[in-house]
């Protein structure tokens, strides 16, 4: 190209960023049906893919003793058949809609989750009813539905984190506690779940006056009063109130259990306790100090373990609600999980521990809070781009008695708390001499050095 093509270039002007805008969580309109269903509305311009979630009070407590994994057939039973349609006409109507729909059962209770453009959302309300109010679980569907479930168990089992969420569920938690066992069920008990025991469940725990819908997306033109009260209104059910949970106790001793697979290259770490729900006011801290823990790549953990060591691809510390009550019997799960090679297996529990006395006796400081404050607050307009990514966290805090506010002044608490504060909880949710420690790997090589780290009693359980 010559030097005169050159100088002949126009240049289009770098384009500039716009002003900022303010960022909130967005703030749902509340009412309630005639039916006693709870309706939280969200309108979301633009959001053309509306996204509904429903909280059915049907915890995995409320399951009939022998019949853990009840729930979880239940939920993906809504799916298959109702008294209009059966299970391939309905999976037809879906598709028609463009609509996607899933259930899934967990401690709190069971969410039923829908996603369907706007313009159809009137017909995917009406299919949704319909598997709500009047869900036929024919014998031959839920047959099969339990025969993939008992497929996917032995997979679970072989897979390492998997297995160690198991074991460490089995170790907090008293065997007598719903909490301690796997929340889809043991082959054990879902063989003995037939079409009956479903009805059984659904008929005791799925009423409208129990339950809350969340409607978030683009509602511009849709009278949502209208099609909620000709769907979801329709739907009966006596005014039962929900049913009062458990206290939750665990047993978080130091100590460590290896589940033993020979010959395993990687030995999988799950370290944990158990701690505070959202209703404690350490909440906020607890979330800023157990990120600079371990919440990113920049993290203490990972910068000692992944950068310095090179014993893992990644460790993560975290904090998962189990179950949440304003009255303080809810309760979260406080870990740190990842994988390292078998051979580093002790001296990477040792830096582990290390890194945590050093953040109690030096503290984290100002730089790690403020990148924490600025990846957790700074990006949530991001997180929150999707109508799904909003109604499932007012789902949440529906599940979790949290006020509707409450994503909103998280945010904002998070940015007021200070350094001190932060240590002070990341320090108090994983003190070293309260933790359980759950490893799957090959015990034979990884027993002994394990042992002499002291960390708590070793025990070795099958595979």
């Amino acid at each position: 190209m010559s030097d005169a093509a050159v100088t002949s270039m126009k240049f289009h002007p770098q384009p500039q960023g716009g002003e900022a805008k303010p960022w909130a969580f967005p703030a749902p309109d509340r009412s309630v049906l005639g039916n006693g269903l709870t309706v939280l509305r969200c309108h979301r311009p633009g959001q053309q893919i509306v996204a509904v979630e429903i909280n059915l009070d049907a915890p995995l407590d409320a399951e009939p003793e022998g019949l853990d994994g009840v729930g979880t057939i239940m939920a993906r039973g809504l799916s298959e058949g109702t008294g209009k349609l059966s299970a391939e006409e309905f999976s037809a109507e879906l598709e028609r809609c463009g609509a996607t729909l899933d259930a899934h059962a967990d401690h709190p209770g069971v969410r039923v989750s829908l996603e369907v453009p706007a313009s159809r959302l009137p017909k995917a309300l009406d299919l949704l009813a319909d598997a709500l109010r009047a869900p036929a679980f024919p014998e031959s569907e839920i047959e099969r539905l339990v025969r993939n479930r008992l497929d996917e168990i032995p997979h679970e089992q072989a897979n390492p984190a998997r297995r160690a969420a198991k074991e460490l569920s089995k170790q907090l938690f008293p065997a007598e506690s719903r909490l301690s066992r796997p929340r889809q069920g043991t082959e054990g008990t879902v063989e003995r779940i037939d079409a009956a025991a479903v009805r059984a469940f659904y008929e005791a725990h799925v009423r409208p006056a129990t339950a809350t819908v969340v409607v978030v997306g683009d509602l511009t033109g849709i009278d949502l009063d209208k099609e909620l009260a000709a769907t979801l209104g329709a739907w009966t059910g006596d005014s039962a109130q929900p049913r009062p949970m458990p206290p939750i106790t665990a047993d978080d001793s130091g100590r460590v259990v290896i589940v033993d697979r020979p010959g395993a290259v990687q030995t999988q770490l799950l370290i944990g306790r158990i701690g505070p729900d959202r209703h404690d006011r350490v909440w906020p801290a607890q979330v800023l100090g157990v990120y600079c823990l371990g919440g990113t790549l920049t993290s203490r953990l990972d910068r000692v373990l992944r950068e310095e060591k090179g014993y893992t691809y990644g460790v993560r510390a975290f904090g998962q609600v189990i179950r949440s009550a304003a009255d303080g019997s809810g309760a979260s799960l406080l870990a740190v999980s990842g994988s390292v090679a078998t051979e580093v297996t002790g001296p990477a529990l040792a830096d582990a521990w290390r890194v945590l006395r050093t953040l109690a006796a030096e503290g984290l400081d100002d730089a790690e809070r403020d990148v924490a404050v600025q990846n957790l607050v700074g990006v949530a307009p991001l997180k929150y781009e999707t109508a799904a990514a909003v109604a499932s966290t007012l789902a949440d805090q529906v599940e979790q008695h949290l006020p509707d506010d409450y994503q909103a002044q998280l945010y904002a608490r998070l940015a007021e708390t200070g350094t001190v504060e932060a240590t002070a909880a990341a320090v108090s949710a994983f003190p070293v001499d309260r933790l359980v420690s759950v490893l799957v790997g090959d015990a034979s090589v990884i027993t002994e050095a394990v042992t002499e780290l002291g960390i708590g009693e070793v025990t070795v359980v099958s595979g």
